[in-house]
């Protein structure tokens, strides 16, 4: 497969898509709807680090909340008034006003003169309601974006159902094919301290690395990850765990948010490999990733589970995606398993992938320290990661899809209410 030299050029997390940094945001709206869309808006997760306060009121309701006290870093107002008698407002609302204070307005009329006259006034940007909670954050993000930034890298993160589906195998395979096959700059971050498998699977020795990041977030910049990661390849970076017992990895949940922060400072792609746990901080990982991707294998566990992941990060997520779902080690002989079709209608979506099982080949490249599409790069399976890999850094369609199937006797669990 011929390698895009342009392909780490263009990949990576859309400016927009940039967590927004610590800062204080208070909203005056004239109408309940606009209200509703700020309040919808402050649960999405690139919010998740600042303050946001909604009221109504309007234009008069902040001069009158501001009037001899400090204005937060972002002030939204909405006006029902159009022309001249919205720039008076506007005029009066900046007498209380900070000079450090953005200030977005939001109107409902699509008025060009009027949006330019409050840009020459230094207004941030006027919007036109109704608004929708995406519009609002990607408003609010591009507020906050430096447009001469360096882009920061696309966070993908692999989950397991359960203990023993194969997730790291997989996210490892995708790491790889997404370095040497898409021509994308890729760092695997190791999460599972005591038993993580990224030094074994690609053939180098367990480091301190995460351990070593973890336990001084403050410390690291780009000169010390580049010290802490392991180089294989001229695009793929790992970031090993210890894989050691002796002692405890007691971290605070902040600290695993900095060590994923600096590292997309510095590739344009990120995998995560996550322990199967659900720690504060496995949650945290999980819900904040730009991409969330579900590793199941065709069991009532898996199957509960991985339905219980899904709902859970629909309702935490409103506005993104829901998490991608990847059914493997499927068709195993001579086990009963659940059919893909029935794993689908049960969880609520199509899965992106449905990996065979392959005892062979799996453990022939686990044992030698080799991805999938090294000891094979034309078997099925490999292929099957490769258009995973695709799909996931957006270089292709779908993979093909799944039909939704007929109620079965799994209906106990498909009756749950869906978020």
């Amino acid at each position: 497969m011929a390698k895009d030299e342009t392909s780490q050029e263009t990949f990576g997390a859309a400016p927009h898509e940039r967590p927004v940094p610590r800062i204080s945001i208070h909203g005056f709206c004239e109408f309940p709807d606009t209200g509703n869309a700020l309040q919808r808006a402050g649960d999405d997760r690139r919010l998740s680090k600042a303050h946001l306060t909604v009221q109504l009121g309007g234009i008069d309701a902040a001069i009158e909340h501001f009037r001899g006290q400090t204005t937060p870093n972002l002030l939204i107002v909405e006006t029902k008034l159009s022309g001249q008698d919205a720039l008076k407002e506007l005029d009066r609302l900046a007498e209380v006003c900070d000079p450090s204070t953005k200030v977005v307005v939001v109107g409902r009329a699509n008025d060009v003169e009027l949006y330019r006259e409050l840009m020459r006034r230094g207004a941030s940007e006027y919007i036109v309601a109704p608004l929708s909670p995406l519009q609002i954050t990607e408003m609010i993000a591009g507020l906050y974006t430096d447009p001469g930034a360096k882009p920061v890298g696309r966070v993908i993160a692999f989950a397991g159902a359960r203990g023993g589906v194969g997730s790291s195998t997989i996210a490892h395979n995708v790491a790889w094919c997404v370095a040497e096959e898409l021509a994308i700059h890729t760092a695997v971050v190791d999460f599972d301290l005591p038993f993580g498998t990224v030094g074994l699977n690609f053939n180098d020795e367990s480091g301190q690395g995460v351990a070593e990041a973890l336990s001084a977030p403050d410390r690291l910049d780009d000169v010390l990850l580049d010290r802490l990661l392991i180089k294989r390849g001229e695009r793929l970076a790992l970031f090993t765990a210890p894989a050691s017992l002796e002692r405890d990895h007691t971290t605070a949940p902040e600290a695993y948010e900095a060590v994923i922060d600096v590292t997309r400072n510095s590739s344009p792609c990120v995998i995560v490999d996550l322990p199967h746990a659900w720690s504060p901080w496995v949650k945290s990982c999980v819900l904040a990733a730009d991409e969330i991707v579900i590793v199941a294998t065709p069991d009532l566990a898996s199957l509960r589970n991985a339905k219980s992941m899904m709902e859970l990060a629909r309702h935490a997520r409103p506005n993104d995606p829901a998490p991608r779902l990847v059914i493997n080690q499927a068709n195993m002989p001579k086990r009963p398993e659940i059919s893909t079709k029935d794993f689908a209608e049960t969880v609520g979506i199509e899965p992106l992938a449905v990996l065979g099982f392959d005892a062979a080949l799996f453990g022939q490249a686990a044992n030698n320290g080799q991805m999938l599409l090294e000891v094979a790069p034309r078997a099925p399976i490999s292929e099957d990661v490769r258009q995973l890999a695709r799909t996931l850094t957006g270089r292709a369609s779908n993979a093909r899809a799944v039909e939704k199937a007929p109620t079965s006797i799994l209906s106990f669990l498909t009756s749950r209410k869906r978020a």
